[in-house]
């Protein structure tokens, strides 16, 4: 069909007389709209069922204690993979609620990010700047969200910190205002640098400016968050209320000396649908340290995620997952549910997908990042997971949510566990050549 032969439809009357009559045409429209327009669309396709599927038992729970809160900003992958962390330290020196600075990675990961952004620009820069990737790399800077790897990678650069050796400020509760401060100063300083090149700048002008850009960065992070600490003295009481003081550690010290965890023992094991299975994949435009640790993925089908993750939890350890946490939950309930709003038996549709064409369409994405601590199994089977959240007490019950096994299956992407729960071929996936994913993957 030729251009000129294409008709455009538009609603003109006859269309729209269509659609009153089929309204019209509904059984309890009226009944229905009243409900809706009062109660608005989740309150009103609640499915009070969920309960019973989310009663709040396990077969198998890792004891952990009071959990924290990222407040208003985008932390949560970083407040993941420290509760993994503090999770065991608390187990073996008998401190339950011990909790480890958010802020101080952050702030590093501020400087870091920082460092690869003008870097990359500077390898893009004969790009055309709407060029995808460029646009793509742009809209990341400055920005909170991250990665299990990226997270990993920062610690085991420059190590941990107790939270009241660098505790929560303004900034890092509510990280709006830096934000958007540092992706001002960031996409300002890429056109810089793009012009540098563009004019046939020398490497060392380049360098120079790159340098200076990144001591100004420094600058805002520290008048924001707080200089990182170079030494400190660890005091706690254990839960026997026996006092300790360890003093003058440097913050790798502290995570060699009282951590056993290596993060090199890990992996995250995906399960995203619309890519080839058992394949090991890396998404280079998202690393945060320069040589640092790579973004991999190993991605698996589904009952694969259950698997290891399950094992992980037999043995006592906890999981980071990583999730679309606004499908199907309720932040008050704490409940994580396929089912928990019928929405399209309300609206009398059919909107379902599968993961793969949510992925592809844009309609799925990780979102969120929290931590696996129980999970109940009936017949070999996964029926329900326990979730330690970064909300703060308020949401769920003090904190934890629960996922039933359908939200698992539909809406968790990646999950970390320790390569030894891996089959040898999958770890002999590991060993190959990954396939770089672009910049805008739905994985990002």
């Amino acid at each position: 069909m030729s251009e000129a032969e294409l008709t455009r439809p538009v609603l003109d009357a006859a269309t729209i007389a269509d659609l009153q009559a089929d309204y019209a045409k509904q059984p309890q429209a009226t009944v229905l709209e009243r409900a809706v327009t009062k109660n608005g669309v989740k309150a009103a396709s609640w499915d009070n069922r969920a309960a019973t599927r989310l009663n709040r038992a396990f077969s198998t729970e890792v004891d952990t204690g009071a959990v924290s809160n990222q407040k208003h900003s985008g932390r949560c992958w970083l407040f993941a993979t420290l509760n993994t962390l503090r999770h065991s330290m608390a187990k073996q020196y008998k401190i339950k609620d011990f909790e480890l600075s958010q802020s101080y990675l952050f702030f590093w990961d501020r400087v870091e990010r920082a460092n690869t952004f003008y870097t990359k620009m500077i390898e893009d820069a004969t790009r055309p700047i709407d060029d995808r990737e460029v646009q793509q790399l742009m809209s990341m800077a400055g920005t909170d969200g991250g990665q299990w790897n990226m997270a990993a990678g920062l610690v085991q650069k420059y190590g941990v910190v107790p939270s009241y050796v660098m505790p929560e400020v303004h900034n890092t509760e509510d990280s709006s205002e830096i934000e958007l401060a540092l992706n001002t100063k960031e996409r300002k300083d890429a056109v810089t640098l793009r012009t540098l090149v563009s004019n046939g700048a020398s490497e060392e002008q380049l360098e120079e400016t790159r340098r200076q850009m990144l001591r100004e960065v420094y600058r805002m992070a520290a008048y924001a968050f707080g200089e990182p600490p170079v030494k400190f003295d660890f005091e706690y009481t254990d839960d026997d209320k026996k006092y300790h003081i360890d003093r003058d550690l440097t913050p790798k010290d502290f995570l060699s000396k009282y951590f056993t965890a290596d993060f090199n023992d890990y992996v995250v094991v995906t399960n995203s649908p619309d890519k080839a299975y058992n394949k090991l994949y890396a998404m280079p435009a998202q690393d945060n340290i320069e040589s640092g640790n790579p973004i991999h993925f190993l991605n698996v089908p589904m009952d694969e995620l259950n698997r290891v993750a399950t094992a992980q939890l037999k043995d006592g350890e906890t999981v980071w997952f990583g999730n679309d946490v606004l499908q199907q939950m309720d932040r008050k309930t704490g409940y994580l549910d396929s089912k928990l709003f019928q929405t399209d038996a309300l609206f009398n549709v059919d909107s379902q997908m599968s993961k793969a064409n949510r992925l592809l369409t844009g309609q799925g994405e990780v979102s969120h990042a929290m931590t696996l601590t129980g999970v109940d199994v009936v017949d070999d089977q996964p029926r329900r997971w326990k979730v330690e959240n970064s909300w703060g007490k308020e949401n769920g019950a003090d904190g934890y949510f629960v996922m039933s096994a359908d939200w698992f299956n539909d809406y968790v992407y990646e999950v970390v566990v320790n390569k030894k729960y891996l089959t040898p071929d999958q770890q002999a996936v590991l060993t190959t050549e990954p396939t770089i994913l672009p910049s805008w993957d739905p994985l990002a």
